[in-house]
């Protein structure tokens, strides 16, 4: 059942919420259905109604982390690899405000969540969703750029390597430094140094 065309769509949202609660500190395999319904205030019947079993929650609760994230963009980022060979390679960079301060309000504003989404990467498929992105996304821009493609995954793994340091510092300060600083902080280490090299 495809619960975002259900009318329980509240009681659904309870329970990606409930499993994602339980995650913080379960592994998955032991996660039982009388746990989720307790945790989500549902009963048994309830969830039958939705899911066939907690790996068919698992998959929608993936999907519920992403949708959420995706909401944060005034851009339509989920068709955006059709653009990639017309556009000017200007449009190709995404390390500026546009992207980073709706990632950055998304994992201030859900910071339970993003936690759990790092912390249980393999449960949640967070490492499938990298690959797509890999090859749909990052693998086809870097081209563009004429990065040879036995370099894409250690540029990559610089990229977010950094973004990622950058952003779990600020996690472990509660978020507590301005979002807008934060970003700048993101673009001066990337792009800012990209800048000055090309200048000298």
């Amino acid at each position: 059942m495809n619960k975002y065309e259900s009318k329980y769509f509240n009681t659904a949202i309870k329970m990606d919420e409930a499993l994602i609660s339980l995650l913080e500190n379960k592994d998955f395999e032991y996660i039982t259905v009388k746990e989720l319904c307790e945790r989500a205030g549902v009963n048994r019947s309830t969830f039958y109604l939705h899911y066939e079993n907690t790996s068919d929650l698992l998959k929608e609760t993936t999907k519920y982390i992403l949708d959420k994230h995706l909401s944060y963009y005034s851009v339509d980022i989920k068709t955006i690899n059709n653009r990639f060979a017309d556009s000017e390679l200007d449009e190709l960079i995404f390390i500026n405000e546009k992207y980073l301060i709706p990632y950055l309000t998304f994992v201030k504003d859900n910071q339970r969540i993003f936690k759990v989404s790092v912390k249980k990467l393999s449960t949640l498929n967070m490492d499938v969703v990298y690959k797509n992105m890999f090859k749909h996304i990052f693998s086809p821009i870097l081209f563009r750029f004429k990065f040879p493609e036995n370099t894409h995954s250690y540029v990559m793994k610089f990229y977010l390597g950094g973004i990622f340091g950058v952003v779990m510092e600020w996690l472990m300060n509660d978020c507590r430094d301005d979002i807008d600083a934060v970003a700048r902080i993101i673009t001066d280490c990337i792009i800012g140094q990209v800048r000055t090299n090309g200048e000298g």
